[in-house]
């Protein structure tokens, strides 16, 4: 391969070129390079123009192989980008060795990823046209889980400590997906396997009331709805385990979509304050537990509330009591059930532990929110099975 592409000289297209400046360069020879291909090493002969006017140069087979200013070859980036998305960047680089005997070490896998990742993010901020395969009922979700930064991404942070700490910030994750249904075409409590995508960032989810934008993170939600054509559902839920900004969001951007608050989320509320009030571990507790949680699934709300009145006085009681007052139209879970309806966010939750922890929150991992922000983007790309499409596109605009 190396001797047929330095054999092709035709990359001196004359003895000037446009330049991106609007001069003209002139061709100054040829000049090498060695680049890292998937076969091995590669040691690549280019014709080199100079602009005067600018002081620049470029070589125009780089431009056509897609490698301008890149030690990579676009197979390697690829071959990078989808093993940084799946594991740490030194086991990258050991993989890349193993399986395929290319040298890619942590530090270049890093760069490279998330140079990719960060071209990912575009990409996702450009593309938007709705996908085939919309179902009768769709879901989104929407949750939060921290990841540990750098603490220079704390500075000027309420509530963060100054010391060396480790210290988080918090990613907000999306997933949409479609309900699951029966031979008959009814919908099941749960999802159509393969039907689930994410999108995540650590990105702001609060729009004041004076802002003419919708927040970083609402942007991003309704971007991954139209794609699922979430909107266009005949029916569409929305589901999350009870924090304002989520329904803030819902009302927002979805409104007439059913609101559900995750009942598992719902029942740990009503343990802890079993465990406040009678002790952890206490058969007391767990009775006391038990029977509101009895109460919750038979949608007995009144009954709830007036068992969380005889301990106001604990602060577990009185949270859990304003809990269950603003989320109560969201916590029909019997009137919920009987339509098919599932009642859990069991999906959001595997979203916050398969697509951010398990590449993001291991032992040691500090990040900026730059660089989680692009492996975040990758890793949902790859998750959401859609990084072949990406990569095309990708190829063609850098050729």
């Amino acid at each position: 391969m190396e001797r047929r592409l330095n054999a092709d000289r035709s990359d001196r297209a004359g003895a000037t070129l446009p330049c991106g400046c609007g001069g003209r360069a002139s061709y100054a020879g040829r000049r090498a390079k060695t680049m890292t291909a998937v076969l091995g090493d590669l040691r690549l002969e280019r014709a080199y123009y100079h602009c005067p006017a600018c002081n620049a140069g470029f070589h125009p087979r780089d431009r056509a192989l897609g490698i301008e200013g890149a030690s990579l070859s676009p197979g390697v980036v690829r071959m990078t980008g989808l093993a940084a998305a799946r594991a740490s960047f030194a086991e990258t680089g050991a993989l890349l060795h193993d399986l395929a005997g290319v040298n890619v070490d942590a530090k270049q896998a890093e760069r490279t990823a998330e140079a990719l990742g960060r071209a990912v993010a575009a990409d996702e901020r450009d593309v938007v046209g709705a996908e085939p395969g919309r179902a009768p009922t769709m879901y989104l979700g929407m949750d939060g889980t921290g990841v540990p930064v750098r603490r220079a991404e704390l500075a000027g942070r309420a509530g963060k400590q100054a010391d060396g700490s480790a210290k988080t910030r918090e990613v907000k994750l999306a997933a949409v997906w479609a309900a699951a249904t029966d031979a008959r075409g009814r919908d099941l409590p749960g999802r159509e396997p393969g039907s689930v995508s994410y999108t995540a960032a650590v990105e702001s989810a609060a729009t004041r009331d004076a802002d003419i934008e919708l927040s970083p993170f609402a942007r991003r939600v309704r971007r991954e709805a139209r794609r699922r054509d979430f909107d266009r559902a005949p029916r569409r839920v929305v589901l999350g385990d009870g924090a304002p900004w989520i329904w803030n969001l819902a009302d927002e951007l979805f409104p007439g979509a059913i609101q559900i608050v995750d009942l598992f989320h719902a029942k740990q509320h009503l343990w802890d304050v079993a465990k406040a009030v009678y002790g952890p571990g206490t058969d007391t507790a767990e009775r006391w537990a038990k029977r509101r949680r009895d109460e919750l699934d038979d949608g007995r709300l009144g009954a709830v509330l007036r068992a969380l009145r005889r301990h106001q006085g604990r602060d577990e009681a009185r949270r859990c009591i304003d809990y269950i007052a603003r989320n109560r139209h969201r916590m029909r879970y019997p009137a919920f059930r009987a339509r098919g309806l599932c009642v859990a966010s069991g999906v959001v939750e595997a979203g916050c532990k398969h697509v951010v922890g398990t590449r993001c929150k291991r032992p040691g991992m500090h990040w900026s929110v730059a660089g989680v922000n692009a492996m975040l983007a990758l890793r949902c790309c790859v998750l959401s099975n859609r990084f072949d499409d990406f990569w095309l596109r990708h190829a063609r605009s850098a050729a």
